[in-house]
């Protein structure tokens, strides 16, 4: 077992927030169009075009760029309904002004356009809305307008607006412990932190996401969600449920900031522990069906069909751009206050920034995270997940940029230089030029 690990490590695969593969100039993503790589073509496929989930090549780089956008053919997941209500509309008006938009990358002396930057961060599919209207909108490789793409930890933000809610209406109460609302979890490092410590990452648990080190946690919690294949002779535990309770506690709960994928497991149980329900069908219940989505949603599952509340979110681009212009419109619509506008004001407040800081974000000075937000305190707030997936609301310009995509570097350090000047860019261009 430990030599598969180590195996899986050397190799440089990540699941959350390391690199896939160690290359200091990958393939282009003009190179690696999955389209044209024909990634699963044939009946059946030719040997050198298979991707597997068995094997792990599911996330080998450039096999990434078809499978983040068919989780679906290599994983079991559950439904996210949109409902029957009628779909919410999304005026178009497309400008062809905004691929010519220049920014200074992070660090950088020399300007950078718009779709250069699409094609820097391998983007899949990208979506810039404006008061409400779509703008701008592209798709690349295999990904389609009805095509769900892989979420990674954006499905954090999902979680996390559900549990804000909870926390709002009384059912949870942010003050209290885990193992109030947990028992299974009271001998773990979880039972003594409390609820708002969870949704902010803020406990203190023996718990490392450290991708280079086949000892690291990170593993044997993938393997027992399911993600990676359970190599023979691996005897951990099977599920999230399971692998939750074997977490021990290292440190203070509430001293600082630090990014574990596990608290998102823990939050999920908490909406399903108090609703009685599984937290992917309250996502469904208090979100999805009520966006006027386009197209149902999933999530993959474990062994026991319990959601990965972390990082399991599949969803075509325009319902995240639904989600996204209804968190920057305060929680309101579709003709309905979905989200209490006071939950949306909270988490746009943003958390602690003192206890942020000692993350080490470099590329995020002065932000903050508060319910499985990332928030900037320049007035922008985001869901972001790794391989450079984002939903990044501006209220202040009126704009919502949703992007999905499968950079070869997991690590959104890797992606933010040029993304986050670029975002401002179009904000300030929109701003200057009108919808």
């Amino acid at each position: 077992m430990r030599i598969w690990l180590a195996g899986l490590a050397l190799g440089g695969m990540a699941l959350l927030g390391a690199p896939v593969a160690a290359q200091d100039n990958p393939a282009s993503a003009a190179e690696t169009d999955p389209a044209a790589m024909e990634w699963m073509r044939g009946a059946p496929p030719l040997a050198n075009r298979l991707v597997r989930r068995d094997d792990g090549s599911f996330y080998q780089f450039p096999r990434t760029r078809w499978s983040f956008s068919n989780m679906r053919m290599l994983f079991p997941t559950a439904n996210i309904g949109r409902g029957n209500g009628p779909q919410s509309n999304l005026p178009e008006n497309h400008r062809g002004d905004l691929d010519a938009v220049s920014f200074v990358p992070l660090g950088g002396s020399e300007p950078m356009r718009w779709d250069e930057a699409l094609q820097r961060s391998y983007a899949d599919a990208i979506l810039v809305l404006h008061r409400g209207t779509i703008v701008y909108e592209r798709y690349f490789g295999v990904t389609g307008r009805h095509t769900p793409h892989m979420s990674f930890s954006m499905t954090k933000s999902y979680i996390g607006t559900v549990a804000a809610m909870l926390m709002a209406e009384g059912l949870l109460d942010e003050n209290e412990t885990v193992a109030h609302y947990i028992p299974e979890l009271e001998d773990s490092g979880f039972g003594d932190a409390t609820v708002r410590q969870v949704a902010d990452m803020t406990t203190a648990i023996d718990y490392s996401e450290d991708y280079t080190d086949p000892q690291s946690e990170v593993f044997a919690y993938a393997i027992a969600g399911g993600i990676f294949a359970r190599p023979e002779g691996f005897s951990g535990p099977d599920g999230y449920y399971n692998y939750l309770p074997t977490l021990r506690k290292e440190g203070e709960h509430g001293a600082r900031f630090t990014y574990r994928s596990v608290n998102t497991e823990v939050l999920g149980w908490l909406i399903a522990r108090v609703t009685g329900r599984s937290a992917v069908d309250v996502v469904a219940e208090r979100i999805w069906s009520r966006i006027g989505a386009e197209n149902d949603g999933y999530m993959m599952v474990d062994s026991h069909g319990t959601g990965w509340a972390a990082g399991g979110l599949n969803a075509t681009l325009r319902d995240h751009a639904r989600f996204g212009e209804m968190m920057r419109r305060n929680g309101n619509f579709n003709g309905i206050q979905i989200v209490p506008e006071a939950v949306v004001q909270q988490i746009h407040r943003g958390g602690s920034r003192e206890d942020f800081a000692p993350a080490g974000y470099t590329t995020l000075p002065g932000w903050s995270y508060r319910d499985q937000w990332w928030v900037s305190h320049n007035g922008a707030f985001a869901a972001r997940g790794v391989h450079g997936q984002t939903i990044y609301i501006d209220p202040a310009a009126e704009m919502v940029i949703v992007r999905l995509a499968s950079h070869p570097m997991a690590a959104n350090a890797h992606i933010d230089p040029v993304s986050l000047p670029a975002y401002q860019a179009i904000a300030d261009h929109l701003a200057r030029q009108g919808n």
